[in-house]
């Protein structure tokens, strides 16, 4: 472990479970990576709404993963653990972890990072792991979406949302999708979706129908849950495949979908890092698709990103930049 490192960090504390004004900067012991672990002096971090939930108390940690919130980094290899082979000190890296993403340095398994692309910012790279590695796992390999198909995206200027988009695009689907105003469809058609439905004003179902003359999405990714649980199966395609991957409007209707909802393990995850690696990153530094960044906050004003992200008022990613 380098000398020049500092022995305590700034970090992002949840004083007690409650609104954005619970998150506090602290200084805290900073972690040393353990075996198959870097360091990443992080300079920007990912906003995502599972923060929100554990800041409320409503979602732990996962056993073993710090207490700091924050899912997705970008910043520079600062030190490696033992038994590390995929990255050198001073890597410029972002990577997905289990938790302590609000903080000076956080510790990420070797295989769960991925190259900064070239030609984006260190802002831009944080805003890709948590977006990226769960549309490209849940629309890409459970899904299975394909060339001509149509997906429809529920919360379309989200982070989430703005990543399907261009992803689907890219990879020569018809892309449809739901926001919730004037102003956020006409950003996702900026984005490439082919139409955008205001579902404060129109019956997603009629519109999804009426766009495909009849035959519905056949893939549809779902933040929102609650009614939309059952509108989704009306607006599906024969044999189309819905993916729920949150509930904003409850899980449980007929039947609770959250059981089918699990964690990834360490092989699963740094498989998906090898194959975004080699299908998405070149179109990253080729300039074709790129993360959207809504509004960056320095990290002692993670509250100020919460209160935004909780009252919908981004377009694409929030970043807390350190």
């Amino acid at each position: 472990m380098p000398d020049a490192l500092p022995a305590r960090m700034t970090a992002i504390a949840i004083r007690e479970p409650g609104g954005p004004d619970v998150l506090e900067p602290r200084q805290i012991e900073r972690p040393e990576p353990g075996h198959g672990e870097i360091l990443v002096r992080v300079e920007a971090a990912g906003v995502n709404r599972p923060d929100i939930v554990q800041r409320m108390g409503l979602y732990p940690p996962p056993p073993g993963a710090p207490a700091t919130p924050g899912l997705e980094i970008a910043g520079s290899v600062a030190a490696v653990g033992p038994g590390v082979t995929l990255w050198r000190a001073g890597e410029r890296v972002c990577a997905l972890v289990g938790g302590g993403g609000y903080a000076e340095y956080c510790t990420v398994h070797e295989s769960h990072a991925l190259p900064v692309p070239k030609g984006l910012s260190a802002i831009e790279a944080a805003a890709l792991p948590e977006t990226f590695f769960t549309v490209w796992t849940n629309v890409f390999e459970r899904a299975r979406l394909g060339a001509g198909e149509t997906l429809l995206v529920h919360g379309g200027s989200s982070g989430i949302g703005t990543t399907a988009i261009q992803l689907g695009r890219a990879f020569g689907a018809r892309v449809i999708v739901t926001a919730g105003s004037a102003g956020k469809c006409a950003a996702c058609l900026n984005l490439g979706a082919e139409a955008a439905i205001d579902y404060r004003e129109q019956d997603f179902v009629a519109e999804v129908k009426r766009l495909t003359g009849g035959r519905g999405a056949d893939v549809i990714l779902d933040m929102v849950g609650g009614d939309y649980i059952a509108r989704n199966i009306q607006a599906a395609a024969p044999d189309g495949r819905i993916v729920s991957i949150a509930f904003l409007k409850g899980s449980t209707v007929e039947v609770n979908f959250m059981p089918v909802m699990r964690p990834r393990g360490i092989e699963e995850k740094a498989a998906l890092a090898r194959t975004l690696r080699e299908r998405v990153w070149p179109l990253l530094e080729a300039g074709r698709i790129r993360p959207l960044i809504d509004r960056t906050f320095p990290l002692a004003e993670a509250a100020q990103a919460h209160e935004l992200m909780e009252r919908s008022g981004h377009i694409g990613k929030i970043v807390l930049t350190v």
